[in-house]
C-alpha cells in the first residue's frame, strides 16, 4: 500500500496542523543535533556518529529572517502533520488485519520516507510545486500571505530544503542525491509475528527496496517465476532479508549496489562507498561535466553518516570503486548518464520515443477525457490554433469546451453565461482571461484560439486571438507560459474539466460540463 505521503504536495486537514504548532521553532540546524542525539539513545545509528556537512547553500537558522522563520516553521508543521496523519491511517488499515484474524500471519514492511527527504522545496519552499518543475522561483513574501491555506486543496506545497537536511539527519544530502544516504535510506520495520521470532530488534545489514520482492517471495515459498505471459523474466536483482530475521549478526548478502540519479552516483561495496555530488535538487544544471566530477570515498562502517572523506588517504581504493561502478552501470543498464533535468520532460529534446512522434494536430471529440501530457500534442514554448465545433442549445451554452491542466497551471476554451473565452492559468501565480463581449448563438458555431508564441526560448509569452465564426471577437496578451510541465496528475479533457478546475468560476467535474455538443475539435502545433 503506497499513500501519496510524505511526497509533495503536502495536504492534510487542518485540525492535524494544528497539534504540530511551535514545534519546530528551534529551527533545522537544532532538530539535527535533537535527532541525532535520539538516534543514539536508540540505538538506530552508532555511538560516536557525527553529523555529516550540511550543503553550504543551506544557511544557518539563527541568520534567517523573522518572515523567513515564520513561513518555514509552518511549513515544517504541514509536513510533519501529513506524515503523522499517514500514519494513523495506516494504523487504520492494519487494524483491519486484527479484525479478521490475520494480524500475526500477514508480513508487513513498513517504509517510512520519500528517497530520503525531498530537497526540491530550494531555498524558500513552494506554494505550487509546479513552479519547480518550470524554473519560477517563489518569494517568501508572496508566500507568507498564503499560509492560512497551506496544506489546503488550494495549495500544492512543499517545504524549504533546510528541512530536507535535518530529517534526513545525520547524513548531509536528501531525496535526488543517491550518492549520498539522506538521498536513499529510509526506516524500515519489518512485522510478522508467525514468521519472526525476533522482537522489537535492530538489523544493520545493507539492504535494498528491491530486496523487499525476493523476501516476500522466499517467506511465502513461492519461486521467483522465469517466465511470464510467455515472456522470459529478467532476474530479479536483489536478496532476500530473511536470512537476517533471526541472525542479527548474519553476514550480509546484499554487498553491492550502484547508485544514479542526474549524474548524481555512488557504489556501496563491502562496507565502503564512493560517491559524487554532481547536482543538488535544486539546481537545474550539473556543477562541471560529468568526466570533471571529484568523487568522494567512506568507510560505513566507522563512518554512519557520511563525515569523513578518506579520497585523499586511500586513493587506490577509490579508483577500484569507481571501476567497479562502472562495471555496474554496465551491467544494469545505467549507461549512457544522462545529467539533464527539466529537459527530459520533453521526449523531442532528448531523443526518447514519443508518442505524438511529429504530429502537430489532434481532432478530438466530446467525451474524450483524461489524456496526460505525453498523449496530448506539447502546446508549450509555441504557436498553436484550437478549432472547436460547437452546439449551443436554446438555453445558452456553459462549460469547458477543452481544458488542461488544473489549478496549479493550465489553459481552457470555455463558455460562460453563453460567452467564449480563453483563460491561461500561469502557475496559479497570475491568470491572464481572453473573453468575447457577445454571447454565442443558439445552434452551430465554431470557435477558434489562435496563440502566437513570441519565441526566443522557453517560458515566453505571446498573443491570443479569439474567433466566433471567423470573426475576431477579443484578444489579449499573455506574458508568462509555462516552460516545462503543467501537471504530473491532471489531464486534457473535451467538454469538461476534470481534476481541479483551470478556470475557478467554470469549476472542475460536473460543474464544468459543457451543455452544448462539440462534436469535432482540433488542437494544431506550429
Amino acid at each position: 500500500f503506497a499513500p501519496g505521503a510524505t511526497h509533495a504536495p503536502h495536504h492534510v486537514p487542518k485540525e492535524w496542523i494544528a497539534k504540530w504548532k511551535g514545534k519546530f521553532d528551534q529551527g533545522w540546524d537544532k532538530l539535527r543535533e535533537e535527532t541525532l542525539a535520539r538516534q543514539i539513545q536508540i540505538g538506530v545509528v552508532p555511538a560516536g556518529t557525527k553529523l555529516a556537512p550540511k550543503p553550504p547553500s543551506i544557511k544557518d537558522w539563527d541568520k534567517l529572517s523573522a518572515d523567513e522563520k515564520r513561513l518555514f516553521t509552518h511549513q515544517a508543521e504541514v509536513y510533519a502533520a501529513f506524515a503523522e496523519f499517514t500514519d494513523y491511517e495506516i494504523g487504520r488499515m492494519l487494524k483491519a488485519f486484527e479484525a479478521v484474524g490475520q494480524a500475526d500471519n500477514t508480513l508487513v514492511f513498513y517504509i517510512a520516507g520519500d528517497n530520503g527527504t525531498s530537497g526540491e522545496g530550494g531555498e524558500n519552499g513552494m506554494f505550487n510545486e509546479y513552479t519547480y518543475f518550470n524554473g519560477v522561483h517563489e518569494k517568501v513574501e508572496d508566500m507568507l500571505k498564503l499560509m492560512d491555506k497551506w496544506g489546503g486543496p488550494e495549495t500544492y506545497p512543499h517545504m524549504a530544503a533546510g528541512w530536507a537536511v535535518a530529517l534526513d539527519a545525520p547524513f548531509g544530502w536528501m531525496k535526488q542525491v543517491p550518492s549520498d544516504f539522506g538521498g536513499t535510506r529510509n526506516g524500515m520495520v519489518v512485522y510478522w509475528p508467525k514468521g519472526i521470532k525476533a522482537k522489537n530488534e535492530i538489523r544493520s545489514q545493507f539492504s535494498h527496496v528491491i530486496d523487499v520482492a525476493p523476501t516476500i517471495l522466499q517467506a511465502i515459498g513461492l519461486p521467483e517465476p522465469k517466465v511470464v505471459n510467455g515472456t522470459r523474466q529478467i532476474p530479479m536483482e536483489g536478496k532476500s532479508l530473511a536470512y537476517s530475521f533471526e541472525d542479527a549478526k548474519a553476514k550480509e548478502r546484499h554487498t553491492t549496489q550502484y547508485f544514479e540519479i542526474a549524474g548524481n552516483r555512488a557504489l556501496y561495496h563491502d562496507g565502503w562507498f564512493a560517491r559524487t555530488i554532481h547536482r543538488a535538487p535544486w539546481e537545474m544544471k550539473g556543477r562541471q561535466p560529468l568526466d570533471k566530477d571529484v568523487w568522494e570515498l567512506y568507510d560505513v562502517r566507522a563512518d554512519f553518516s557520511l563525515a569523513n572523506d578518506l579520497a585523499a588517504k586511500n586513493p587506490k581504493k577509490l579508483a577500484q570503486m569507481q571501476a567497479l561502478f562502472m562495471k555496474e552501470a554496465a551491467k544494469y543498464h545505467v549507461l549512457p548518464i544522462d545529467d539533464r533535468v527539466l529537459e527530459r520532460m520533453d521526449a523531442k529534446l532528448v531523443g526518447r520515443p514519443d508518442l505524438m512522434g511529429g504530429r502537430t494536430s489532434i481532432t478530438l471529440a466530446e467525451g474524450m477525457t483524461g489524456m496526460m501530457e505525453a498523449v496530448f500534442p506539447n502546446v508549450k514554448n509555441r504557436s498553436k490554433v484550437i478549432t472547436a465545433e460547437v452546439e449551443v442549445p436554446a438555453t445558452g451554452g456553459n462549460g469547458t469546451i477543452v481544458a488542461q491542466g488544473g489549478r496549479f497551471g493550465g489553459w481552457s476554451l470555455y463558455v460562460k453565461d453563453g460567452v467564449p473565452a480563453y483563460d491561461y492559468n500561469f502557475l496559479g501565480l497570475q491568470r491572464v482571461s481572453i473573453a468575447s463581449t457577445k454571447k454565442l448563438a443558439p445552434g452551430k458555431s465554431t470557435v477558434v484560439f489562435q496563440f502566437d508564441y513570441d519565441g526566443g526560448g522557453p517560458g515566453k509569452g505571446g498573443k491570443g486571438t479569439l474567433l466566433v465564426n471567423g470573426e475576431k471577437v477579443a484578444e489579449g496578451r499573455i506574458e508568462h507560459t509555462q516552460a516545462g510541465i503543467f501537471s504530473a496528475d491532471e489531464t486534457a479533457d473535451v467538454g469538461i474539466d476534470l481534476g481541479t478546475p483551470v478556470v475557478e468560476a467554470i469549476g472542475a467535474e460536473a460543474k464544468s460540463r459543457f451543455t452544448g455538443r462539440i462534436p469535432k475539435l482540433t488542437v494544431q502545433v506550429k
